[in-house]
């Protein structure tokens, strides 16, 4: 899966926001400052361009919606991340998650807990 700058990502954090929408829509859900209505039209051609999005035709208007769901790109993201800065190793890439974002005991044991229900 191909990557997104962070300007297409948060756009694309919109549009799985909304679901589907016309430019305005996006616009109204984007933080400040807001970018111009011709950037997120460029952001959202690049993102048709890119597979993540695709246009309906209604009116005289697009209206844009995913064709990439959220949780496939985080987990594609997660996997490159882990494979890029971690040597692979989702231990280490836990370690660091730990060691530096003060990931708790209790984190853990409702990790572990998850998992382990996941695999059942």
């Amino acid at each position: 899966m191909k990557t997104l700058t962070k300007a297409e990502e948060q756009v694309m954090q919109a549009l799985w926001k909304i679901g589907e929408g016309f430019i305005r829509d996006l616009l109204d859900i984007l933080p400040e400052p807001k970018p111009h209505q011709n950037t997120v039209a460029t952001l959202l051609k690049i993102l048709v361009e890119k597979g993540f999005a695709a246009i309906r035709v209604v009116g005289r208007q697009h209206q844009y919606y995913p064709l990439v769901t959220k949780e496939a790109y985080s987990k594609a993201s997660l996997k490159t991340m882990v494979k890029n800065y971690f040597s692979g190793s989702y231990t280490d890439a836990v370690s660091f998650m730990v060691e530096e974002n003060g990931l708790s005991l209790e984190d853990l044991e409702a990790l572990i807990k998850q998992i382990k229900k996941g695999k059942k």
